[in-house]
């Protein structure tokens, strides 16, 4: 299958219905040039090996031998889905299904299409957030950068504000570049907002001397020493955007993205344990940042992001549901 003839739900079902026709496209998404050695990096210098009909113990499926090393590897080699029983073409579905869903799409909604179980289905998704992180050598956000916070949870009606009662609410930092092109956010989970938890977050992923945009929050008003150059807009006071000297002073286009994750909360997942919720917004940055792409552009970006990340079926440390 060429994948430039892009990648519907109906070809995955249709044209990608089996195993081998799924791992013909893997290969081609993960190796254009030929096959890459996990073990050795040598491009397109492997034999495919196939079992002799008098043999009793069979080959793996798509197993091939790398001529300089002599290493045998196949394709899922490396990635989220090396080790994994389930077959090749569900985990295509599920990767489609996931990108191509704009607020998400919940393990028992996949489960009672496909009939997989649900907690199989759960952890292919998280193995697919797990792959959809940014890597840590990505450039820092420059230019404008919009920093708001939000507090991700259920609803408190009669909860909030009483003393000894801890909410079940949890804050996320959001930084967002601001840009005519196309913005793109990082989002990350912090135990409080407090300049010793959001402070390391912006040096590390946003370039020193950026101008920042905020509310009028304290917090960023600490950060001058590195980010001078900051837009305040004053909620309180009911502004939500201004103009000053040329520039668009205003924290909506990470609201708006707020809003969309805030969606998928509510309507689609309902509760996220706080152990996967750096997870849950790698999926939701995932799509945003590449939204302007197909849905078939997004899976084909989000399948070759599984190469050099694994994840075992074991509860994060930090977890609690």
């Amino acid at each position: 299958m060429n994948q430039n003839d892009g990648l519907k739900l109906t070809t995955i079902t249709d044209r990608i219905g089996d195993e081998e026709s799924a791992r013909k496209l893997l290969e081609s998404v993960l190796w254009p040039d030929g096959p890459v050695c996990p073990h050795c990096g040598e491009i397109n210098n492997a034999v495919r090996l196939t079992p002799r009909p008098t043999s009793k113990k069979p080959a793996r499926k798509g197993l091939l031998q790398c001529r300089g090393c002599r290493e045998q590897f196949t394709v899922t080699v490396g990635t989220v889905f090396e080790d994994s029983h389930i077959p090749l073409h569900r985990w295509l579905l599920a990767a489609y299904l996931l990108c191509a869903s704009k607020k998400g799409m919940s393990a028992h909604q996949i489960h009672r299409m496909t009939g997989i179980s649900y907690k199989t289905v759960w952890f292919m998704l998280h193995r697919l957030r797990f792959a959809m992180t940014q890597h840590g050598m990505i450039e820092k956000l420059r230019g404008v950068v919009e920093v708001d916070e939000v507090w991700i949870g259920p609803k408190e009606k009669g909860r909030a504000g009483i003393p000894g009662v801890e909410s079940k609410k949890r804050p996320v930092v959001s930084l967002m570049e601001r840009h005519h092109n196309g913005s793109k956010v990082r989002s990350f989970p912090v135990g409080r907002v407090t300049l010793d938890n959001i402070k390391p977050i912006m040096k590390e992923h946003v370039e020193v001397g950026t101008r920042i945009q905020t509310d009028e929050a304290t917090v960023y008003h600490f950060m001058h020493e590195d980010f001078p150059d900051h837009d305040v807009v004053t909620h309180k006071n009911k502004e939500y955007s201004r103009w000053e000297d040329g520039r668009h002073i205003t924290t909506n286009t990470v609201e708006g993205f707020f809003g969309l994750v805030k969606r998928g909360v509510f309507g689609i997942y309902h509760h996220w344990g706080r152990g996967y919720l750096q997870q849950y917004l790698n999926e939701f940055d995932f799509r945003y940042n590449h939204r302007k792409v197909s849905d078939s552009e997004r899976t084909i970006l989000a399948l070759r992001a599984i190469e050099g990340k694994r994840l075992t079926l074991r509860e994060p440390r930090n977890a609690s549901a």
